[in-house]
């Protein structure tokens, strides 16, 4: 297998593995979404118990390696893929896309998170509680969304493959 080929061969697995990493975390995001998030939110105080119980739900852990996980191999992801000229710039406006995701879920989603995990959990429903918890939902909505459009750009990016030619420098 001659030099060009065998880089073309380890840019499209690298990708392809980076790809699947974010099917992987993307999965993870929709079934919190349709599923833990409803819950929840449903009615806050009293719907807070998820988090309350002996053996209550805490995502930080899954969360922080989850996504380290995949930024590494997104990283290692690109180096190979740097000498494919559309695939690289392809790659980094989708890599400042998920950092503006990533710094508005460390900004916005994971403190107030945290903040309704903190709470007491009471026999009523806080309208204002509510109101705060149903606008961290929806928004969650746009941005699990905008995290799968950037995964699909990546398959969008593999189609790539065919027209470039691997710059040998």
């Amino acid at each position: 297998m001659n030099t060009i080929t065998n880089k073309k061969l380890r840019a499209d697995q690298w990708l392809y593995v980076a790809t699947a990493l974010y099917f992987v975390m993307n999965g993870a995001q929709l079934w919190e979404t349709a599923i833990m998030v409803p819950a929840w939110a449903a009615g806050p105080p009293a719907s807070l118990f998820f988090f309350k119980t002996a053996y209550g739900l805490d995502f930080k852990l899954f969360w922080m390696i989850v996504h380290s996980v995949h930024e590494v191999f997104l990283l290692i992801a690109l180096f190979f893929n740097w000498r494919i000229r559309q695939r690289r710039n392809a790659m980094l406006l989708l890599l400042a896309v998920h950092i503006s995701l990533r710094v508005w879920t460390l900004q916005y989603f994971a403190p107030t998170l945290m903040q309704f995990m903190a709470m007491d959990v009471k026999p009523v429903v806080d309208q204002g509680l509510l109101e705060r918890a149903t606008m961290w939902k929806n928004l969650n909505y746009l941005r699990v969304g905008l995290y799968v459009m950037v995964n699909l750009g990546y398959v969008f990016i593999l189609r790539f493959n065919k027209k470039d030619n691997i710059n040998g420098n």
